[in-house]
């Protein structure tokens, strides 16, 4: 059988390693795929190019699709996920200054703890805290926002949240432009090591289980090719198998840092897959277990409270109506479209295409198509819980 190529767009980051695994390792060729790889120098250029046709499929910040189907950011062509290429993979950062100041405060830079975390940096900040985040609809802000005002009566009065491509945010800390970050790795790592910030917070205390990138196509595109779309599934799902293996970590960091890709030493890129990071210029260290995610518990299932839980804050922040954006939100992760490809794989297919968000404490076997699915800890850092059925 002939071998059809997908043209494929991705931003330099550590978490677009499925795509990239997936090609280098063979696992687009066992579907008979060749994976044409696109870098792209922003979010907002790799959208256009998804949706102008130059990609048909694309690494994507979980809210675009999300933000899209609500007629947020102009994007006119409807685009529909049919997985999630990982969940969590980011870090919340400060500049030097700041954490000068919430050092010389007595906080110790724990790297575990948002509540902790969140009071010092407003106690050092003062009324006004300017972050940056890749593109205003992502995961970055949708977190940051939450965070931010799930911290009491003393918020800063001004959080202006500004839009900074990854490859630029330690310059845009270096240069006084912005405060604090939040932001994908390896650049989170990349500002501590040119001594511009240091690190707060992994995204995963916020929430721990958030669904950081997903694979994006054209609406169009997946009801047109619904033999593509279940070949790429199963390919991207194979790579998330073997990214999640800490054998691979080392090749994986290895092909991730090739110029072709994001042009990084390997050592800095190998701190997001292995959760053992450099927190700041002096050389504190911390580790975050399960800091990002490619397919354990079932990391790739396009859950649709996960697009709901978005669409909700995306509503709240943009004056939309709760229940219509809901509705909307729950066609754009194709939930079905992932069970139809995988079925027979012996990949993890839960029993519902909907869950409580931020309330799993631990590891929980939950119901399954053909056999129980261990799912792993799914908390919001205030013990929120997100029920999208009471909130329709």
């Amino acid at each position: 059988m002939s071998t059809t190529r997908i043209p494929a767009g991705y931003v330099p980051l550590t978490d677009a390693a499925p795509l990239i695994a997936a090609q280098e390792m063979g696992f687009a060729a066992e579907e008979r795929l060749i994976l044409e790889l696109h870098p792209a120098p922003s979010w907002s250029s790799l959208r256009d190019m998804l949706a102008f046709g130059q990609v048909d499929a694309a690494q994507m910040l979980a809210p675009v699709p999300i933000a899209a189907a609500l007629g947020l950011g102009g994007v006119s062509a409807p685009l529909s996920v049919l997985s999630v290429l990982s969940v969590n993979g980011t870090v919340v950062g400060v500049s030097s200054s700041l954490a000068r100041r919430m050092a010389d405060a007595g906080y110790r830079f724990c790297f575990h703890d948002a509540v902790s975390a969140g009071e010092a940096l407003i106690a050092a900040a003062g009324p006004d805290l300017r972050i940056g985040v890749p593109f205003p609809f992502s995961m970055h802000a949708e977190l940051l926002t939450y965070w931010l005002n799930g911290l009491g009566p003393d918020t800063p009065r001004d959080i202006g949240i500004r839009t900074v491509p990854p490859p630029l945010m330690a310059e845009a800390v270096r240069n006084g432009e912005i405060d604090a970050f939040c932001v994908g790795e390896p650049w989170g790592s990349m500002a501590v090591e040119q001594g511009a910030g240091a690190l707060l917070l992994p995204g995963r205390a916020i929430w721990s289980f958030a669904p950081e990138k997903v694979l994006a196509v054209r609406g169009a595109w997946a009801e047109a090719e619904p033999d593509l779309s279940s070949r790429l599934i199963r390919a991207l799902w194979r790579a998330g198998r073997w990214l999640a293996d800490p054998a691979s970590r080392g090749l994986a960091a290895e092909i991730l840092s090739a110029r072709r890709y994001l042009d990084l030493p390997a050592e800095i890129i190998e701190r997001a897959l292995s959760g053992k990071f450099t927190v700041t210029p002096q050389g504190l260290q911390r580790e975050a277990p399960g800091f990002i995610g490619f397919h354990d518990g079932a990391a790739g299932f396009p859950w649709r409270s996960q697009a709901q839980w978005i669409a909700l804050q995306l509503a709240q922040r943009n004056g939309l109506d709760r229940e219509t954006a809901l509705a909307k939100a729950g066609q754009v992760f194709r939930s079905d479209l992932y069970r139809n490809a995988l079925r027979g794989t012996g990949a993890d297919l839960p029993g519902a295409s909907s869950k409580l968000e931020g309330a799993i404490s631990g590891l929980l076997l939950a119901a399954g198509e053909s056999e129980a699915v261990s799912l792993l800890q799914n908390r919001f850092f205030d013990g929120r819980v997100f029920d999208p059925q009471a909130e329709a």
